[in-house]
């Protein structure tokens, strides 16, 4: 137990640390973005599984890679809140909840706002270079894949996971859900999760722009004015 214990604390230590005082705090109000997100995405969940309201979710925020650009661009922003009609939306929304509101504390609401639409972007543009590969290409996709909706919140609880995961050390978790998507596409190779790879694969590029921003600033820390230290 103590060994697992001492796991626990270097690999979620400093999540922990980080999330828990504002949340104690100041409970969901230190939640705007992620509360909003839930309430947002359940909302679309109700209106799209209405026969009034399916054709209009579909219209605002469903993307598919035969869509043209511009369109697809529009849609984006609402996209990342339309949950899978396939898949139970509790799922979903405890995603939602959880991942969010971690990235939301710990790199503050615009930023996860920012790597949220980053990886859906990027699931959405590997889907339109994919069928335009075509299927005999390694990365291609088949020509029937342009007609299914992209992943909506999926990949950017992905994407946001896998960052949040190699920022705090919790490199292992990070694994994990690489290894899981990786896995995915292995057992059922579909839309969902070739785009969930993009959105890890532009994410870990963001992870190491970020490091080497890191490493530069600290070294310049270091360097100093290159001057000899004054003796008193």
């Amino acid at each position: 137990m103590n060994t697992l214990a001492r796991w626990a604390r270097a690999e979620w230590g400093r999540l922990y640390v980080t999330v828990r005082e504002p949340l104690l705090e100041r409970r969901w109000r230190a939640l705007p973005l992620t509360v909003g997100a839930v309430c947002l995405t359940g909302a679309m969940h109700f209106v799209q599984n209405r026969s009034w309201g399916f054709r209009l979710v579909q219209n605002v925020g469903a993307v598919r890679a035969e869509d043209p650009l511009g369109a697809a661009l529009l849609r984006t922003p609402l996209s990342l809140f339309v949950p899978a009609l396939d898949l139970p939306v509790w799922g979903a929304l405890a995603q939602i909840l959880i991942v969010f509101g971690i990235a939301e504390i710990c790199l503050g609401r615009w930023r996860t706002l920012a790597l949220a639409y980053t990886a859906t972007l990027a699931g959405t543009l590997y889907a339109r270079l994919g069928v335009w590969l075509g299927p005999d290409h390694p990365l291609g996709l088949p020509a029937s894949d342009a007609h299914v909706v992209d992943t909506g919140p999926s990949a950017a609880v992905v994407g946001l996971a896998v960052f949040l995961g190699c920022r705090y050390g919790a490199y292992v978790t990070a694994g994990a859900v690489i290894a899981a998507m990786v896995g995915e596409v292995a057992l059922k190779e579909n839309l969902a999760g070739k785009e969930h790879l993009a959105a890890i694969a532009a994410v870990l590029v963001l992870c190491g722009v970020s490091a080497l921003r890191q490493r530069r600033s600290r070294g310049r820390v270091g360097t100093g004015s290159g001057l000899p230290p004054i003796q008193s």
